[in-house]
């Protein structure tokens, strides 16, 4: 069964930062493409960066472009993201996502459920002064 377990949120002050990681298991991790999406109160979700599978394509919402960085390690089967610059409107629930189909990566337009699907609880990032 597919399995992440997103982990490294936690409360922290404006230019703060953060790194979150995503443990990934039940599939084979180095045949799709991953994501980092996340989802304010009441809100619907925000894709905010994605990576193909060898790591080297990456695509970033305009939010977080040049402030974020995404990463993965094939051998750990882990995802990561860097939150660097933090602002208060980056407060949200951070799930990491899934392609939905293998050897696939969408680099131009902003993912979609259509393309990433969520399987854990998410972390929380509060960003604050």
């Amino acid at each position: 069964e597919v399995q992440l377990v997103e982990s490294g949120g936690g409360s922290v002050q404006p230019g703060g930062s953060l790194t979150l990681s995503c443990v990934a298991s039940g599939f084979t991790f180095g045949h799709f493409s991953m994501s980092w999406v996340r989802q304010q109160h009441g809100k619907e979700l925000e894709w905010v960066s994605a990576i193909n599978i060898g790591g080297i394509r990456r695509w970033y919402s305009d939010s977080v472009k040049g402030r974020f960085t995404i990463s993965r390690d094939n051998a750990k089967n882990t995802i990561y993201l860097h939150l660097g610059s933090l602002q208060t409107a980056d407060t949200a629930t951070y799930y990491c996502a899934k392609a939905n189909s293998p050897y696939w990566f969408g680099a131009g337009a902003p993912p979609t459920e259509r393309d990433y699907s969520r399987w854990g609880l998410g972390t929380q990032v509060t960003v604050s002064s």
